[in-house]
């Protein structure tokens, strides 16, 4: 899918808040958006670039499903956490899921989402054939509807492919990495080759484009203009657009499935208003043909619905049984897109043959007006993941293991013709014995409806079926048809009369076209004359022949073919040889051998075949069938009878002639008789090289299963891989994490100031921080040694028996210790414990608490002088008094009291004179001196 420019730089238009549609199977507190997340091998750098850019509080909620390891453990919620605040949780069963989170796939689970919540379940499949994004994204298509929003990763394989598409059916979203941007670009180049994707982006850029659409207005209803009975005009110049640039016409399907359709492909582009989207349309090529690809949807699975398919073959083996050997059984699946839905129906049809054990010739046609589809479905090329829908026994019987993909075997191939076809303008195919077009009428306006049904009873035969959806009924057509399977709607045709007027061509339904009714039929009598003259004349005048396969075994016979051929008693056989009649065969040997080893019509004219006790001259003419629709191998013989042979009694021949020819008779009798020796002997021969390449068929089956196998191994070992790739991902990333984690710690020991020391169990030393060599005589070739080896520079000498009882008791021990030049340490030694909270050794710590010490000393000699003179005033003999600003006294020694006329009592006022002197000090900051008797104060 080719990269379109964001028409967004043509027109900015205004955002809105984030809406959300709501699908039918949600309540209105579910109302958010679940997107689906596909990644294999590779797939955790492009997680880790999404979530990087994705913002945290859009209300989405995000399901990540990828191929894990069944017996490990993932890493990935401790991975993704660093790249994104969103809740990350690993999946439980009947687990709900609540908007802003991730919810990841535990390994060796499947996983879809109903009603809101999500459940798990063992998978069914062996590891090799496992598919868990297909499940996954196959449930969200059903819970979400068109709300649904799946985005494919780097992986292998082409797991994700079959779930998007069931995803483009609900008219959900796609969204895939780009192939160039992926370290495995498998799973992305499978997405992108179904032709369904959105948008290819890098995972980086894919937030911003998510946001946008989820935003846009036209999630919840783009500008038609005025809803009335006929299209609204920007509606009709989108369907003028396209039937001149496609020749396709879509005025007369249901204008709501239309609009829907439309208003994806408007978010896509981020138009608002249906009148510019038709500018817009006219202008880029690239989305017509991405619009049409969406009208289409182009999408379908093998055998959809399984239990519709289990029905149909019922019915399909009542309709053979009514069939004589040889007969044609002609089936039509109409919209059959990629041809998945022709290839089950054929399957089914070839399995209710060889059940029976009938042979009739196969005539199928599959048609579609999507040529793109019809060349997938000629091709009969299928991805891997279809495994998911096809049972293995089908697998082996009806598909050829081609590296990642399923071819159809050519038998079924050649038995289907495909060809484009509209089904509304086109007329049907006649005499069909099964018409399948399912979920086709329900994208039709009910009035088409009513005038197609008719012609597809028209082109049935007496008592064929009408498949169609489990959505879909007759409706006004059930007067023509008999209900035979209520929940499948399987019907029979009804042998009824159909007036003229409801047998029109479809093409009345062509805007612009006349308004004449062209008649497919007049009358229902003057319908058939066609067919009884063919008829007749086929009767009458057609020679006779037979038809027979590479092995010269009868196919189909027509006319009275007992004059040359006569079934012998005893044990029957088929073998055209076998059953010719006297004359014929030595004839008919040489023209089948001839005809079929050079490819060529063979005439042998003038053969004597004894009829009745009577002879007949007829020409005998073997031709090859070579037309496409005719399975290889087969030969026509054409019997044309020329007159009777001529009897010897009408002839007088003389004596001498007559003894002659007798002679020549004896001869003639005799070489006829080595001729039939030797053909005999041929066949014995021919039976042996039958009986070998019989051999030689089995072998190759053989082989071929035994190639099945190899291919199943393969496949085992490339999801093993994808599991193991996926692992390595998740443990580099953890080794990068370790690797940073032990850069840190190698940083901080190497730095720290704090001397520490690791011992083992043994107390050897592990490891030390350069600060220990202050504290130990420790150096780099002392790691290993026991610790009591290890020269002290402390005055504590019990270090090592502090060591051996915190071991032994495993109770932390904490002391203050000297070294011997009067440095002060505060010692730790507690147990070293490992993750599992287990004891492998001791961590000893040493914390320099000098500057404390001395900081201690310091004070306590300042609190000492700061005793010292607060003794000093009490001691005075002069008397001292401490007062505040205000005047009031807040301490008086004891010499104060001695002072006669001054009450120096705490508490009191000093005297005015007093207090005047104290603010004078306190506003100059000078010392006041007063005299008091003559003397200094």
């Amino acid at each position: 899918m080719a990269k379109k420019k964001d028409p967004v730089t043509r027109k900015a238009a205004k955002t809105k808040p984030l809406q959300t549609s709501k699908a039918a199977t949600r309540s209105k507190e579910q109302a958010f958006r679940v997107v689906g997340i596909g990644a294999s091998a590779g797939g955790l750098e492009a997680l880790e670039q999404f979530f990087s850019n994705m913002p945290a509080d859009k209300g989405i909620v995000f399901v990540i499903v990828q191929h894990l390891d069944p017996t490990g453990h993932s890493s990935m919620p401790q991975i993704l956490s660093r790249f994104t605040r969103m809740s990350i949780s690993v999946a439980a069963d009947g687990m709900p899921v609540e908007p802003n989170s991730v919810y990841l796939l535990p390994p060796n689970r499947n996983m879809r989402i109903e009603g809101g919540t999500l459940y798990l379940q063992e998978p069914a499949q062996r590891p090799g054939l496992r598919l868990p994004i297909d499940y996954f994204f196959r449930s969200l298509a059903k819970e979400m509807g068109p709300d649904a929003i799946c985005i494919v990763l780097s992986g292998t394989g082409t797991d994700g492919t079959l779930g998007l598409q069931a995803i483009k059916t609900e008219l959900g979203t796609v969204f895939v990495q780009d192939p160039e941007s992926a370290r495995y670009d498998g799973m992305p180049r499978s997405a992108i080759d179904t032709g369904l994707a959105d948008f290819i982006l890098k995972p980086s850029e894919m937030p911003e484009k998510l946001i946008q659409f989820l935003e846009h207005s036209a999630v919840n209803g783009a500008k038609f203009g005025v809803t009335t009975k006929e299209a609204p005009e920007p509606l009709k110049q989108v369907f003028s657009i396209l039937r001149s640039r496609t020749g396709h016409d879509f005025s007369r399907y249901k204008q709501a499935t239309i609009k829907r359709r439309l208003q994806r492909r408007m978010s896509v582009n981020q138009i608002n208003d249906v009148s510019e989207y038709a500018r817009f349309l006219r202008e880029d090529e690239n989305e017509v043909k991405a619009l049409l690809r969406d009208l289409l949807i182009s999408v379908t699975s093998f055998f959809r619905d399984p239990e519709a398919f289990e029905a149909l073959k019922k019915q399909v083996k009542e309709l053979i049984k009514g069939k004589a050997q040889g007969d044609d059984m002609r089936i039509w699946v109409a919209g059959c897109a990629t041809g998945e839905e022709a290839y089950s129906v054929a399957m089914v049809t070839r399995e209710c043959l060889d059940e029976l054990e009938k042979t009739l010739q196969l005539q199928m046609y599959g048609t579609d007006i999507d040529v793109d589809a019809l060349r997938v479905a000629h091709t009969g090329k299928y991805p891997s993941n279809i495994a998911a829908d096809v049972t293995s026994d089908r697998l082996r019987r009806f598909f050829i293991k081609e590296n990642d993909t399923y071819r159809v075997r050519k038998e079924i191939r050649e038995a289907i013709v495909f060809a484009p076809q509209n089904f509304i303008n086109d007329a049907p195919f006649s005499r069909m014995d099964l018409i399948c077009c399912r979920n086709l009428l329900i994208y039709l306006e009910s009035d088409v409806q009513k005038r197609l049904l008719p012609l597809l009873h028209y082109g049935l035969r007496a008592s064929g079926l009408l498949f169609l959806g489990p959505s879909e009924t007759a409706g006004e057509s059930a007067d023509l048809f008999d209900l035979v399977e209520r929940k499948w709607k399987i019907y029979r045709r009804r042998e009824v009369f159909v007036p003229a007027e409801r047998l029109r061509f479809p093409s009345v339904f062509v805007p612009g076209a006349a308004r004449t009714t062209r008649e497919l039929v007049p009358e229902t009598s003057e319908a058939r004359i066609p067919e009884l003259t063919e008829k007749i004349f086929l009767d009458r005048y057609a020679p006779t022949f037979a038809v027979i396969d590479e092995r010269y075994r009868l196919v189909y016979v027509r006319g009275r073919t007992g004059r040359y051929l006569e079934i012998a008693s005893g044990q029957p056989t088929w073998s055209i040889l076998d059953i010719a009649r006297e004359g014929l065969r030595t004839e008919l040997a040489s023209a089948l051998y001839q005809a079929s080893a050079e490819k060529k019509k063979i005439v042998q004219g003038g053969v004597r075949v004894k009829t009745n006790g009577d002879f007949q001259i007829i020409n005998v003419t073997v031709a090859p069938l070579t037309e496409p629709r005719i399975p290889p191998g087969l030969l026509m013989v054409v019997f044309e009878e020329v007159g009777p042979a001529i009897e010897e009694a009408e002839v007088r021949p003389s004596v001498g002639r007559r003894k002659h020819a007798v002679e020549l008779e004896d001869e003639l009798k005799l070489t006829k008789e080595n001729l039939q020796t030797t053909i005999e002997e041929l066949e014995a021969t021919n039976e042996e090289l039958k009986s070998a390449n019989e051999e030689l068929q089995s072998n190759n089956e053989e082989l071929q299963s035994t190639n099945e196998e190899l291919d199943t191994s393969r496949e085992e070992l490339q999801s093993l891989n994808e599991e193991l790739t996926t692992l390595n991902a998740e443990l580099l990333d953890k080794n990068d994490l370790l690797s940073r984690a032990n850069d840190d710690l190698k940083n901080f020991l190497s730095r720290t100031d704090i001397a520490l020391v690791l011992l083992d169990e043994e107390l050897r030393i592990r490891s030390y921080t350069p600060a220990a060599s202050d504290v130990f005589s420790v150096r780099e070739i002392d790691i290993g040694r026991p610790l009591s080896e290890i020269t002290s520079r402390l005055t504590y000498e019990s270090v090592v028996g502090d060591a051996h009882e915190v071991l032994r008791t495993l109770r932390p021990k904490e002391r203050e210790v000297q070294r011997k030049d009067s440095h002060w340490y505060k010692m730790r030694i507690l147990p070293y414990l490992t993750a599992q909270n287990a004891v492998s050794g001791l961590v000893m710590s040493f914390l320099d608490i000098d500057d404390q010490k001395k900081a201690v000393r310091e004070l306590a000699d300042v609190n000492q002088q700061l005793d010292d003179l607060a003794r000093f005033p009490q001691e005075n003999p002069n008397p001292v008094v401490r007062v505040d600003k205000d005047g009031t006294i807040l301490y008086a020694n004891f010499a104060c009291s001695l002072l006669d006329g001054f009450n120096c009592r705490t508490g009191k006022v000093l005297p005015r004179r007093y207090r005047k002197l104290a603010s004078k000090v306190l506003e100059t900051g000078e010392a006041q001196v007063i005299q008091t008797d003559g003397k200094e104060r």
